[in-house]
């Protein structure tokens, strides 16, 4: 594969794994390359701003851990968020150009077609049906907890650290 170089990543479409889904429902995707930091203010004002009622963050192969990060930092912002995950497979298609190519021969390219793993996770305000495989109920406020404050749980030092 030294000759090869990689020309274009493509990947295919498939629908959202959650039926009865509203229209219009914003779909975050999520790239490797992607900034968490504008990721987040545009989920944020989707769901504080425009009043959306569900948003779906989904990523594939490297940019999965990335669309964990941004649940879990809406979920701790907005408190009160139910949630569903589904896990699958997705197909990439990958094209290598050969760099090297036989005199007188057309270049020759090279498609690959790899099995990512991908994640797609759905938050709603508005209750799930806890049945359904992957839901997690919103986590319950602790007493005397300020819904605004950015502390994490379990790291709160005392006057004695």
């Amino acid at each position: 594969m030294e000759n090869f170089r990689k020309v274009r990543t493509s990947e295919e479409e498939s629908p959202l794994p959650f039926p009865d889904l509203p229209p219009g429902v914003v779909e975050m995707k999520v790239k490797e390359g992607s900034k968490i930091r504008n990721l987040m203010s545009f989920a944020m004002a989707q769901m504080e701003l425009k009043g959306s009622r569900q948003i779906v963050f989904s990523g594939c192969g490297r940019a999965v851990t990335k669309t964990i990060t941004c649940v879990e930092i809406m979920k701790r912002k907005l408190g009160g968020l139910h949630q569903v995950t589904k896990v699958r497979y997705k197909t990439l298609l990958e094209v290598w150009e050969n760099q090297d190519p036989l005199p007188g021969g057309a270049a020759q390219n090279l498609t690959v077609h790899k099995n990512v793993p991908s994640i797609c996770i759905l938050l709603s305000r508005d209750p799930l049906d806890p049945n359904q495989t992957g839901y997690q109920p919103p986590e319950p406020r602790e007493a005397g907890e300020d819904p605004s404050s950015s502390s994490a749980k379990g790291l709160k030092r005392t006057a004695a650290d």
